[in-house]
């Protein structure tokens, strides 16, 4: 019996995606954050002008 099996294989390559999509989702909510924190911080120094 092979442990390259289609199974296996499906199973090792369905986690390995759920692990690029779990950290690409973090990229992009971390991005999110910035924009929020930099237009936070431009009002902010917008007001005190």
């Amino acid at each position: 019996m092979s442990r390259n099996n289609e199974r296996n294989i499906k199973k090792h390559n369905d986690k390995l995606h759920k692990a690029q999509d779990k950290a690409k989702q973090a990229v992009l909510l971390r991005k999110e954050k910035l924009k929020q924190i930099t237009k936070k911080f431009n009002e902010d120094k917008a007001s005190e002008e």
